[in-house]
């Protein structure tokens, strides 16, 4: 019988107990980016995190934490601005033999076939034809892929190709597995038959690795697969908060200790905001791009007779088949703009929100207006400049190089598209995309 009211964080590991062997430790890892004009982009602060022997760790995040630019930085595909990586007590300055990485994308060569793609890693190792053919059928096997060896990517499902993947990362025995995100780009059958079998295999001792490092924004997913899990704070991604996982695999996600867990850490992953506290932006802040229909449909569902105002984070995910980097920007961008506050695990609607939800569609987009330019600053100063200019035009360029003095390019990029899309939506502006410029609708009798 369940007992409903233990801590799911108590010390109560029911597997078997993992190896104090450390195979892999940062220290102190900083990286950061330099910007044609101001001060360095910060991507990660003072990371620190030990890789044992015998345990798969979870990096979990929201976009733009870090997490994969630390698992490129522990692969030694690229360096740390400072800090240091150890692998078995040897700092690495590149690559290193015995730490594989499964990519989000399948990145499979389409003119080889399957066996020709897992053997692709084991040529600059210069084996011989047999050996390399042994090891990469072995490999195949393993993965479940056995049949397929001759086919050709175009020829399998997402699935087949991320077990192509797989098979490819293990072919090389690795000591350590790094995995970004592997299972995000495939659908959610697809992906739990991947992360069940994955675990099967790791849970009989049958892979050659020894530890997982993995970078997922699925809290589910980590709480299902993991041992430890590290999570990060963004801008800069720094870990601010370690939770040991306590159940054996294989995990009951009904169960309600599971359940409590990922509550927990909904709640870990939303506390900054704190209830009541007006959100102040710079006008560098990064702003994700939300679509304002999605926004209005996430009003209106809160509103609702189901939520009443208020909703539990992992529930409304649920509810609506939302991953959490999908939720949490949605729910960011409406506290961004006062018609909700996070809370604890907890989204609920500002009395602004309330009135959003029961206006018709003018009285939103001037609501949604007036939000803009009271609580975007960036948008406030677009419409500031068209104000002040006679022919009330101006380039975009103008407004991306000003945003590249705070946020990397494609920070920089994703966030006036956002704000473009929002303030068209509001009708603060016109955009017009094949002349890249804005410019403000002036009255014809102004005009003239």
């Amino acid at each position: 019988m369940i007992d409903e009211q233990k801590s799911p964080v108590a010390p109560a590991p029911a597997q078997a107990p993992i190896s104090a062997e450390t195979v892999l430790e940062v220290r102190g890892v900083r990286r950061h980016f330099r910007r044609p004009h101001g001060d360095p982009l910060v991507v990660l602060e003072s990371v620190n995190l030990n890789l044992h022997k015998g345990e798969i760790v979870g990096l979990l995040g929201r976009s733009g934490s870090g997490k994969s630019t630390l698992l490129r930085i522990v692969a030694g595909l690229i360096r740390a601005s400072d800090g240091e990586v150890v692998y078995r007590g040897e700092k690495l300055h590149g690559p290193a033999d015995g730490i594989a990485m499964v990519f989000q994308s399948f990145a499979l060569f389409p003119w080889l076939t399957v066996l020709q793609n897992v053997e692709a890693g084991l040529e600059a190792q210069g084996l011989p034809p047999d050996e390399m053919r042994d090891r990469a059928l072995r490999a195949i096997d393993l993965i479940g892929l056995d049949g397929f060896a001759n086919a050709y990517p175009r020829e399998l499902s997402g699935g087949m190709r991320q077990r192509v993947g797989f098979a490819r990362a293990l072919v090389m025995n690795p000591t350590i597995l790094l995995m970004d995100e592997p299972f995000s780009a495939l659908d959610v059958l697809t992906a739990e038959t991947l992360r069940t079998d994955f675990l099967d295999l790791w849970m009989e001792n049958k892979l050659p690795i020894k530890s997982v490092l993995l970078v997922t924004h699925n809290i589910e997913e980590a709480v299902f697969m993991c041992d430890r899990i590290l999570v990060f704070s963004a801008n800069p991604g720094r870990v601010v908060a370690e939770i040991k996982v306590p159940f054996k695999h294989p995990r009951n996600r009904l169960d309600p200790r599971f359940r409590q867990l990922v509550d927990d850490i909904y709640a870990r992953m939303t506390v900054k905001a704190g209830a009541g506290k007006t959100t102040v932006l710079s006008i560098g802040e990064r702003i994700p791009e939300v679509s304002t229909n999605l926004m209005a449909g996430l009003i209106e569902t809160l509103a609702s007779e189901t939520y009443k105002g208020r909703a539990d984070m992992p529930a409304l995910s649920q509810a609506l088949a939302l991953e959490v980097d999908e939720l949490f920007p949605l729910a960011e961008s409406l506290q961004m703009l006062g018609y909700a506050e996070l809370e604890t695990g907890d989204v609920h609607l500002t009395p602004l929100g309330q009135q959003f939800a029961l206006a018709d569609t003018q009285a939103r987009k001037v609501s949604f207006a007036k939000q803009m330019l009271t609580r975007i600053p960036l948008a406030a100063h677009i419409k500031s400049v068209l104000d002040e200019r006679p022919g009330h035009r101006a380039p975009a360029v103008r407004f991306l190089s000003e945003l590249e003095d705070y946020l990397s390019d494609s920070a920089a990029e994703q966030t006036l598209r956002a704000v473009t899309m929002w303030g068209r939506y509001g009708e603060l502006f016109t955009y017009d995309d094949a002349a890249m410029s804005f410019s403000l609708e002036i009255p014809e009798a102004e005009s003239a």
